[in-house]
C-alpha cells in the first residue's frame, strides 16, 4: 500500500450562482457557495472539487468570480472543473485560486487540450477526468505523461482504474458499506475518495479518519516527529502555544495544550487548546467560525513551548482583534522596520488610501483622484515608459527612481479600485 496520505474531497456544484446537489438534480443545497466552501473546509476534509455547471458566456464569468471567493474561503486547496474547453479556461481557473484544473476527456479534442494546458502549466497543475476505466485505458500514455491524477466520476470499476492508471485515481463514489470503503482505500493507486459519500458525511469526517488510521490507511494530518511525553510540561502539565499567522507573520495569541489538545490538532489540522479559565478543551473557532488551521507546528530548542504557523480565519481575539497584541507599551523600531518592502509598500498604500476618504488641500495624490481614472491612468503609462527609457542609460539610480514614481502611481490606482497588497501577492503567489 502507498505511504501517501489519503484525501477526502467533497463536491461544490455550482449553477446560477448557487451550490447545488449533482449535475442532474440541481437541487438547491446553498445560495452562498462561498460561506459552503469555509463549512466544508472546516470540515475536516483535504481539499475541494469545485464543478462550474454554467451556460453562456456571462453565467461563466460570474461562476468564475464565485470559484474566486471560494478559493479565498477555503483553507484547503481547491481543484476546479465545468466548462473547460480551451487553454484560456484553465488558465483563468489557476487564476482565481485553484490550485489544480480538471480537464475531462470525452472525446479526441479533450486529449489535445490535455496536451495543451499541461505544456503550458505543468502536469501537476493539471487532473484527468474520465467516466470509466475504458476511457482512461484508452488515454493512460497521454495521462501518464500529462496529468498528475485520474478523476474517475462515475466510480465504478475502482480496482480496474487503479491497476490501469499510470497516476493516482481519485474516485467519486455514491454511500458505501464502512468495509467497501476501507476496501477502496487500501488499493494502492487510489489518492482518497470524493462524491457524495464524502459530501454527505462531512461531520463524521474526524471518525472516519481514525477508522482509517486504526486500519493502517494513511490520512492527512496523522504524522508527528514528538509525542506528547516528548515535551516539558509546566506545573499544571500544559505546554504554551506561540500562534502566529502564515500569511503576515503577526503573532496572534498565546495559548496551552494538553495532550488532548495536542492530539485532535495533529489529528484534525484545527487547533485546539486547553483552557486554564475553564478547566476543559476548546477547538479555536467552533463558537465564532474563527478557525486556525494548522500550516507547521514547530517545538522550541527546550522543547516546552510550540510556535504555531496557522491559516487565521477572522479576528484571533475574543475582543474581535484581529491579533491580541494591540496594547502598544513602546515603539522604538518605525525606522528599522520602514526597511521591510513589503511594509514599506503597505504604508504608502495605506496613506494614499486615507488621502483618498479624507481629501487634504494641496495633495498631489488627492489631484489625481480628482481629475479621475484617465488622469490616474495616462500617469501609470507615462512612469512605465520613464522606466524604459532610464534603463537605457548608464546610471542605475534613474531607473530607481523610476521604478518609484511608477509603484507610487500604479498604488493610486490599486487605491481606485479597491485593490490590496495581499490581492496582488496572492495572486503572484499563485503563478
Amino acid at each position: 500500500m502507498t505511504t501517501e496520505a489519503k484525501k477526502f474531497m467533497p463536491c461544490i456544484y455550482l449553477y446560477q450562482k448557487r451550490a447545488v446537489s449533482d449535475r442532474e438534480a440541481k437541487t438547491d443545497i446553498s445560495v452562498t457557495p462561498a460561506a459552503l466552501a469555509g463549512e466544508y473546509a472546516s470540515s475536516g476534509c483535504d481539499r475541494l472539487y469545485v464543478h462550474d455547471m454554467s451556460v453562456g458566456d456571462r453565467e461563466h464569468e460570474e461562476t468564475l468570480d464565485l470559484i474566486r471567493e471560494i478559493c479565498a474561503a477555503s483553507a484547503v486547496p481547491v481543484a476546479g472543473g465545468g466548462n473547460i474547453r480551451r487553454l484560456e479556461d484553465v488558465k483563468k481557473l489557476l487564476y482565481a485560486g485553484c490550485a489544480q484544473a480538471v480537464v475531462e476527456l470525452k472525446g479526441p479534442e479533450d486529449l489535445t487540450l490535455l496536451e495543451e494546458v499541461s505544456k503550458r502549466f505543468g502536469p501537476a497543475k493539471i487532473i484527468a477526468g474520465v467516466d470509466d476505466p475504458g476511457q482512461l485505458e484508452a488515454a493512460k500514455e497521454i495521462i501518464g505523461r500529462r496529468a498528475s491524477e485520474v478523476f474517475l466520476f462515475h466510480g465504478a470499476g475502482v480496482r480496474e482504474a487503479a491497476l490501469v492508471s499510470p497516476v493516482p485515481v481519485t474516485p467519486f463514489l455514491p454511500e458505501v458499506s464502512l468495509d467497501k470503503l476501507l476496501e477502496v482505500l487500501s488499493f494502492a493507486n487510489v489518492a482518497g475518495l470524493s462524491g457524495p459519500l464524502v459530501t454527505q458525511n462531512l461531520g463524521q469526517m474526524e471518525a472516519l479518519k481514525k477508522i482509517c488510521r486504526e486500519n493502517q490507511i494513511p490520512v492527512e494530518q496523522e504524522n508527528a516527529s514528538f509525542v506528547w511525553a516528548d515535551f516539558k510540561k509546566g506545573p499544571d502539565g500544559l505546554v504554551p502555544v506561540v500562534v502566529q499567522d502564515v500569511k503576515t507573520e503577526a503573532v496572534l495569541m498565546v495559548a496551552y495544550m494538553n495532550e488532548e489538545a495536542y492530539r485532535k490538532t495533529l489529528e484534525s489540522g484545527r487547533m485546539h487548546y486547553y483552557s486554564r479559565s475553564r478547566q476543559a478543551l476548546w477547538l479555536k473557532g467552533e463558537t465564532s467560525g474563527h478557525f486556525q488551521f494548522v500550516h507547521r507546528l514547530t517545538a522550541d530548542c527546550d522543547m516546552d513551548t510550540i510556535l504555531a504557523r496557522v491559516e487565521q480565519i477572522g479576528a484571533a481575539c475574543h475582543t474581535g482583534s484581529y491579533s491580541c497584541f494591540f496594547h502598544e507599551i513602546q515603539d522604538r523600531g518605525r525606522k528599522e522596520e520602514s526597511h521591510n518592502p513589503l511594509k514599506v509598500l503597505e504604508e504608502v498604500l495605506a496613506v494614499i488610501e486615507d488621502r483618498r476618504i479624507h481629501p487634504r488641500e494641496g495633495s498631489y495624490t488627492n489631484y489625481l483622484f480628482e481629475k479621475g481614472i484617465d488622469k490616474i491612468l495616462k500617469k501609470v503609462g507615462e512612469e512605465a515608459t520613464e522606466i524604459v527609457i532610464a534603463a537605457k542609460n548608464p546610471n542605475p539610480n534613474e531607473v530607481k527612481y523610476e521604478i518609484s514614481d511608477f509603484l507610487y502611481h500604479m498604488m493610486v490606482l490599486m487605491a481606485e479600485k479597491g485593490i490590496t497588497w495581499e490581492e496582488i501577492t496572492e495572486e503572484l503567489a499563485k503563478r
